[in-house]
């Protein structure tokens, strides 16, 4: 960073007051917590992350220093549930990310599915399979996502991160409700729970000393033969 942009002595100076007034106010707020889900409670420790990573980032640009601690962000946690004790309907969110590492084996399988529906054995829409495209609506349509999700090798596909919630809900929703825009109008302070998978856990698994590695199973790397290739159940 240029000496032009760079933030004064001052600042910092500044930042880290911020930082110890935001830890003696996260304090007073859990030695007065009216119980486990205080409000107050989660706003100071919001307060006291803020201004943590103010603080780290004036810090860098200043002095190219850092921290000897991490407080997550807000976005890592969740506000306290204040939905129904006991919820008459639930929604379940989910997102799954993937990479299309090998686009002939993900073509190769959709072209298989096409065949396999095809009264003549040859696919009736074989235009479908010939793009990536397209070959993820064939699959994606065939298959449930929790199948995809198990089998994302034989697809040609590579896991990212994931993350899966559970919301209350006071009565269900009508059909057709919320089909423009399903994630629109979700309420953390509603999230029963949340389960998240990330690259970044496995990094905590390898500072402690334990390899997943081991279970990865290896990919065939040629696709031009069906023999290549794990036999899929295209029915529904």
């Amino acid at each position: 960073m240029s000496d032009a942009v760079q933030p004064t002595a001052a600042e910092v100076r500044a930042a880290a007051e911020a930082v110890k007034t935001a830890l003696d106010r996260h304090l007073a707020a859990v030695e007065r917590r009216s119980g486990e889900d205080d409000p107050a409670v989660y706003e100071a420790f919001n307060e006291l992350a803020a201004a943590a990573e103010t603080y780290d980032e004036l810090l860098y640009d200043r002095y190219d220093e850092v921290t000897p601690f991490e407080i997550p962000g807000a976005e890592d946690t969740l506000p306290p549930y204040k939905g129904p004790e006991e919820p008459n309907a639930l929604s379940v969110l989910i997102r799954r990310d993937y990479a299309v590492v090998e686009p002939q084996r993900l073509l190769a399988q959709a072209q298989r599915v096409e065949a396999a529906d095809s009264d003549d054995g040859r696919g009736a829409g074989a235009e479908a399979s010939t793009t990536v495209h397209g070959a993820l609506g064939i699959l994606f349509g065939e298959f449930e996502p929790d199948e995809i999700a198990s089998r994302h090798k034989e697809f040609g596909l590579e896991e990212g991160d994931s993350t899966l919630w559970v919301t209350a809900t006071d009565e269900p929703a009508e059909p057709g409700e919320w089909l423009e825009a399903p994630f629109d109008q979700i309420d953390p302070q509603r999230v029963v729970c949340r389960f998240d998978v990330s690259a970044v856990f496995d990094e905590d698994l390898d500072d402690i000393g334990l390899d997943d590695d081991e279970d990865e199973v290896d990919l065939d790397d040629d696709l031009d033969g069906d023999e290549d290739l794990e036999p899929l159940d295209a029915e529904r």
